[in-house]
């Protein structure tokens, strides 16, 4: 959330190309990645990264897309003439969400954020759960209050606005978490929607360390050193040492080549692949 919570900051985000359904979009850390399973092993390896990736990410939008349907359920059953919901409501949310901690590996923190004036009794709200140090499941309990807190208004995050205003998936990051858990972290997010309004998002955290450790073996099987960037050109991946992790790379337009067909692109002397409909692409010298 920002630069310092569970959630994402402003560097480096970028909405999925494929939309999602409007209406409901949507740790201890013993070596989650051992539980990704490895099925490409005889197969091109440029193919390979593309394919372990879109699972990598697709593992934990599952979690976001699972979050969302639950948010939309409840605030659906809850509603009714003359009855706003409430902060509390939120709260059964909260099985769901350590659910998807224990089961999804990669997922660190998971949860609803939702939009302003959603609520009767509070100007906004997190219900978010996360993995802490030992592996304990705890909640995130941030001061919204706009007299005392920074992170009050958290609607121009990017992790927040390319949802809301996309109407798409959306990866920020990678990012430092400092309040969490001064984590390298990447933030998965997805629009939740009811009647047809805009009403919060879904989101999931993932360590950086964690991503690495799930697509950095294939990315070493490449013959050159290859990256993995968003739209912005943040690099969420690499085994380029002029380009590490969490970098903003210069040079061709990411964002065009993530919103056009899901094929091969050459430019500047790269070769650029998007990386099975994520919001990621994955980048290596040409031939």
């Amino acid at each position: 959330m920002g630069r310092s919570t569970g959630l994402a900051g402003p560097a480096g985000a970028v909405a999925d190309t494929d939309p999602v359904d409007g209406t409901a979009s949507c740790v201890g850390d013993p070596d989650p990645v051992d539980q990704v399973v490895d099925r490409f092993r005889d197969s091109d390896p440029v193919d390979e990264v593309v394919r372990r990736v879109r699972d990598a990410l697709e593992e934990v939008f599952a979690a976001v897309a699972e979050t969302g349907a639950d948010t939309a359920a409840l605030l659906t059953a809850g509603s009714g003439p003359g009855r706003e919901p409430v902060a509390a409501d939120l709260a059964g949310l909260r099985p769901g969400l350590r659910a998807r901690l224990a089961g999804h590996p990669l997922v660190s923190g998971v949860g609803f954020v939702a939009a302003p004036g959603l609520l009767a009794d509070a100007p906004g709200w997190l219900e978010w759960w996360q993995r802490g140090p030992g592996g304990a499941v705890r909640p995130l309990l941030l001061d919204l209050d706009p007299e005392h807190s920074a992170y009050s208004d958290y609607t121009h995050w990017d992790w927040y606005t390319l949802p809301r205003e996309t109407g798409r998936r959306a990866v920020a990051g990678p990012y430092v978490d400092y309040l969490c858990s001064d984590e390298y972290s990447l933030t998965l997010s997805a629009p939740v929607g009811l009647g047809g309004r805009f009403v919060g998002v879904a989101a999931a955290d993932v360590y950086l360390r964690h991503f690495e450790a799930a697509v950095l073996p294939v990315l070493q099987r490449l013959p050159a050193p290859a990256r993995l960037v968003n739209a912005r050109g943040r690099v969420a991946a690499s085994t380029d040492p002029d380009h590490l992790a969490g970098s903003l790379t210069r040079g061709p337009d990411f964002a065009a080549v993530l919103a056009g067909p899901p094929a091969e692109h050459r430019a500047d002397g790269l070769r650029m692949l998007p990386c099975g409909g994520t919001p990621l692409v994955l980048v290596t010298a040409e031939d």
